[in-house]
């Protein structure tokens, strides 16, 4: 009686410890499926701040360059057609994660070109507002490039757990991963 106590006690000792450790599993699981769009939220918000600053950029470009038009129009409409598209954190899939940088893509572009005209007008080199403009784009920038590789390594986390044993068990979808765009990969020309 004694022994069959003991070896009923290890078995539930075996089952608890089973148990414990799989919910440990799964909310390690929950914990990383909301990290994901959590860091999404944070590329979304670099974004954000550089279309906030397009306009102020464009305006004072405008007062040098007012033949421009076309640069300046490109940029406008960049702008707009990336804030319009937008996407669920819950539901990051690749197609429309592609959708989203090939419009943020597009602004990049656009602005690349809208900067380069300082070339052409020596004296926007030269004028504070646009410097300082400037400044705050180059670090919008490099924000946006911390954020996209903060939510791919969070998106990498989340994929690695869902493939391993006990997680593949749970049914969790695989994330998106943000790349480059062919239109990022191309640096802008800008001909005068």
């Amino acid at each position: 009686m004694k022994k069959s106590l003991i070896t009923l006690l290890a078995i539930l000792g075996v089952v608890a410890i089973l148990v414990l450790w799989i919910i440990s599993t799964y909310n390690k699981l929950v914990t990383l499926d909301e990290a994901v769009p959590a860091q999404w939220a944070q590329v979304e918000n670099q974004y954000k701040r550089r279309a906030d600053l397009i306009p102020n950029l464009v305006a004072t470009v405008q007062g040098y360059a007012k033949h421009e038009s076309s640069t300046f129009q490109a940029v406008v409409e960049a702008r707009a057609k990336a804030t319009q598209v937008t996407i669920d954190p819950t539901n990051l899939t690749p197609a429309k994660l592609k959708e989203y940088q090939a419009a943020q893509g597009q602004i990049s572009s656009a602005l690349g070109k809208l900067i380069m005209l300082k070339e052409a007008y020596p004296e926007l080199k030269a004028n504070q507002n646009f410097l300082e403009l400037q400044a705050q784009l180059e670090g919008t920038e490099n924000r946006i490039s911390t954020e996209r590789m903060n939510f791919n390594e969070a998106a990498k986390d989340f994929n690695s757990m869902i493939r391993r044993f006990p997680g593949m068990l749970f049914g969790f979808n695989k994330r998106a991963y943000f790349e480059a765009s062919e239109a990022e990969k191309v640096t802008p020309k800008v001909q005068f």
